[in-house]
């Protein structure tokens, strides 16, 4: 491929993105991606620059919209955030701020903010937190579990509840969403933070290794019981 030809295709790509910019002679698609502004490239005047996330290309919205949580565009490369559009997702960002939080000491499934974690459960004891952190962060999301919003200790509980209610989809029968709760047996509980395309899922847990953590599961390989849709 000429020089031209190269020069020409990436002109066009150019205005499909950023179709304001490329009409007043604004910011490039590359100067747009550093994330820097007018003043500091000393090129484009303030009412020249267009961000990628006020771009009017409704093919790169679209193509942002399809991102996974915490993902980035493929197209760009460019860090994307999610606005909470159903009580999942915003119970997903609820979680993230939590990631790093551990029991203190190690082992003792206790600490200031496992405290607060409980306080999402009615009648909850001190003891294995996993379904008390789902809860909270159900509750933070403003989609407290259980009929009357008691929360659930018992993961067991939680997936009869989610079964009566008619939110669980069981693995055999069903594939996770961001925003999901995903169980395994009676044993443990956490909330999907994204599926890729080809089945990955990504997960924040309470009590994982004794702190609330980011997990990963390759495709047909989490061994989930099945999935609880918050809504």
């Amino acid at each position: 491929m000429s020089l031209d030809t190269t020069l020409a295709r990436i002109a066009a790509i150019e205005t499909a993105l950023y179709p304001k910019a490329a009409e007043t002679g604004g910011v490039s698609a590359s100067s747009a991606a550093t994330g820097t502004s007018p003043a500091e490239r000393g090129s484009a005047s303030p009412s020249a620059y267009v961000s990628p996330s006020s771009a009017s290309s409704q093919t790169f919205s679209q193509l942002l919209g399809q991102a996974t949580l915490g993902g980035s565009s493929s197209l760009l490369g460019l860090p994307t955030t999610t606005t909470a559009s159903s009580p999942g997702l915003a119970a997903v960002e609820v979680a993230r701020t939590q990631v790093g939080q551990a029991e203190m000491p190690p082992g003792s499934n206790e600490s200031p903010r496992i405290s607060e974690y409980r306080s999402a459960v009615q009648g909850a004891v001190v003891g294995p937190w996993c379904a008390d952190f789902a809860s909270w962060c159900a509750a933070q999301a403003g989609t407290p579990l259980g009929d009357n919003g008691e929360g659930f200790q018992s993961v067991s509980a939680l997936w009869s509840w989610a079964e009566s209610s008619g939110r669980a989809v069981p693995a055999t029968s069903g594939t996770p969403e961001a925003g999901d709760l995903i169980v395994w047996g009676g044993e443990h509980v956490g909330l999907v933070e994204s599926v890729d395309p080809d089945g990955t899922i990504h997960t924040i847990e309470g009590n994982s290794s004794d702190e609330v953590a980011q997990r990963t599961y390759p495709p047909g390989g989490s061994g989930a019981t099945g999935y609880v849709r918050l809504g």
